[in-house]
């Protein structure tokens, strides 16, 4: 058997993401800035991308930018085209997706999927969704220890969401503490080993 040179690689198994659908909802936090590089990765992993950006998420990170990584449009509300009554169907979104990967999960979202409303498009997903669902939270050290918080968290990992430990460090308020979000890596580290023990 040949040696293998800088162009080929030895077989390895496939990777958990590869041919996974991910549907990758941002919401409105600092770390949105986070969904960039994760978007690139989960890509890069093998993964389909369909992002969902809450329409307050877009003061921190563009569609351009995500559309971009994802190669796919990314998806701000519930129509499409207003004039023509086109429109995204959330329950067709919750039935594609292989994961629900909500990353940043802002206390406001956090709050939302808990108790059930569905202001936007991507607490309707996650109302439809028949997939796992995966939760990064992303909020200052305050917030983050808030009984309100604390409670939601509880509940949505009773209803049988995985919520990502949140690590402690410096946040964008200049305090220290939990709250940030999972690094990019480690959570697409945390999906293949989901993905892999299936």
């Amino acid at each position: 058997m040949p040696e293998p040179t800088p162009d080929t690689k030895p077989l390895t198994t496939q990777n958990a993401l590869a041919g996974r659908r991910i549907l990758l909802g941002v919401s409105a936090s600092i770390a949105a800035y986070k969904a960039a590089p994760l978007t690139r990765q989960l890509v890069k992993a093998g993964a389909e991308v369909q992002v969902i950006l809450t329409e307050a998420a877009a003061a921190f990170v563009t569609p351009l930018t995500l559309g971009t990584l994802s190669k796919k449009p990314v998806l701000t509300g519930f129509l499409r085209d207003a004039a023509a009554g086109e429109w995204h169907n959330h329950v067709d979104l919750g039935l594609w997706a292989d994961a629900l990967l909500i990353a940043p999960a802002s206390a406001n979202t956090i709050g939302q999927l808990a108790t059930g409303l569905c202001p936007n498009l991507l607490c309707a997903v996650y109302l439809s969704a028949r997939c796992p669902v995966f939760l990064a939270p992303a909020m200052d050290v305050d917030m983050f220890a808030h009984p309100a918080v604390t409670q939601n968290l509880a509940r949505l990992r009773s209803f049988g969401n995985h919520v990502f430990d949140s690590p402690s460090g410096e946040l964008a308020s200049g305090l220290s503490g939990p709250g940030r979000m999972l690094e990019p890596e480690d959570i697409v580290a945390e999906l293949e080993a989901f993905f892999g023990n299936q």
